[in-house]
């Protein structure tokens, strides 16, 4: 949520910021309310002012034993215009809030200014392209199986097994071991978040439709964004704490309402799949070098595994509604003969701490806090890069990286 102290002293500019991100602020129609909210507070104050001097005249006159009829009616007559116009008030703050509730974050002024992803800005582009075009994850091994998924949950549902499988489990336990060594304490979190958790990252209530709803209060989380994010929800932090840094492996859940058609075969849209989350509360002062070091983290994952990726900077419209700036990192995918999103790291500035009453205890008093997250990686995707990346076509084989040797106990998955 954005300051409501800035959109009253300058919300025009304000409004500026957020068209380059596509938003239009009805800044009109904020002022209305604030308006109607600060005249009705003030009469509400006016009464409960004036009626507690009448309470104290009440009490004055029944003391002494005098007549207090009329008094009466006049505090009774002023109890039922108070709760009147307070009722109308409550309902006017709701208003507000949800108003506020809409409004996406503020892009940082040096996110470039763009419309769509077609703008994005390519930063950089590390290791070699070994292998230009390859068949597909679903074609190279047997071990993917998306009928028999289908058969159990529905479309978008895969079921891994044998080596394939083993490979995943060795790419989450990977993926653990070095954000363990990046300093991220490790978190094993509820699958399941509250409202209020999804109201304080940003995916209510504007996008309830993306998520799984489990009860009237539950959801199925769509990333451990959510539930580590929350963890300092209505906490104050000393600063000498600073950064806190936490790592979850979780499935994630996701209803991809708005994707159909798109990547409707595979491994790479999944309304279930797993994720490595990396999460930072940070100082203000700070948090841009913080959101280097936690891109930097998760770069070192394809580093080590030898993929070919590339880092790109979204433009201003490309930004997620929570995010004042976002670096996405895009492995080789051979299949398609392109780069695909696998990470998006993020900084929310105060946005997400403002909603979930995340704050700062400093020498002169108190802060809220900022907020980085980024995928450390995306799992299903890591391994379709493995499988495409390192497929050997002449003896049918997946070479296994480096670093994941260990893990699986061998050099190369036969085919």
């Amino acid at each position: 949520m954005i300051d409501i102290k800035k959109l009253r002293d300058d919300g025009k500019n304000i409004q500026n910021l957020l068209l380059k991100r596509g938003y239009k602020l009805n800044i009109e129609e904020f002022l209305s309310l604030d308006s109607a909210r600060k005249d009705l507070q003030i009469s509400v104050e006016d009464l409960q002012s004036k009626r507690k001097e009448l309470s104290s005249q009440f009490g004055k006159l029944k003391s002494s034993g005098r007549d207090t009829d009329d008094l009466k009616k006049e505090i009774d007559s002023i109890n039922s215009d108070l709760k009147l116009k307070d009722d109308s008030l409550q309902d006017l703050l709701v208003s507000i809030n949800n108003f506020m509730l809409d409004i996406p974050n503020i892009p940082r002024e040096d996110v470039p200014v763009g419309s769509s992803e077609m703008d994005n800005v390519v930063v950089s582009k590390h290791g070699e392209i070994r292998t230009k075009k390859s068949p597909d994850h679903l074609s190279i091994t047997s071990d993917i199986d998306t009928d028999i998924a289908s058969n159990l949950a529905g479309s978008r549902f895969s079921v891994l097994k044998g080596d394939i499988s083993r490979l995943q489990r060795s790419l989450i336990h990977f993926m653990l071991e070095v954000a363990a060594k990046n300093g991220y304490e490790e978190y094993y979190v509820p699958f399941m978040a509250n409202k209020e958790s999804l109201r304080g990252t940003g995916q209510l209530p504007k996008f309830e439709e993306d998520l799984f709803k489990a009860s009237d209060n539950l959801y199925l989380i769509p990333t451990a964004e959510v539930p580590l994010t929350n963890l300092f929800k209505n906490t104050l932090i000393p600063q000498g704490d600073l950064p806190k840094k936490v790592t979850s492996h979780t499935p994630c859940f996701r209803s991809e309402a708005g994707s159909y058609g798109k990547d409707t075969k595979g491994l790479i849209r999944q309304h279930q799949f797993e994720k490595i989350e990396l999460v930072q509360v940070t100082n203000p002062q700070t948090s841009l070098d913080d959101l280097n070091s936690l891109l930097s983290n998760a770069e070192e994952i394809l580093q080590l595994l030898d993929l070919p990726y590339q880092v790109i900077e979204l433009c201003t419209g490309d930004l997620g509604f929570s995010s004042s700036k976002t670096f996405d990192i895009e492995v080789w995918m051979p299949s398609q003969g392109k780069y695909r999103e696998i990470s998006s790291c993020s900084n929310f500035s105060d946005f997400q701490a403002r909603r979930s009453n995340i704050k700062i205890k400093t020498d002169t008093g108190k802060l809220l806090a900022h907020t980085i997250n980024g995928s450390a990686l995306a799992v299903g995707r890591t391994l379709v890069a493995i499988i495409e990346n390192n497929f050997n076509a002449e003896e049918n084989y997946i070479e296994i990286p480096d670093v994941l040797r260990a893990f699986m106990g061998k050099d190369k998955i036969s085919l």
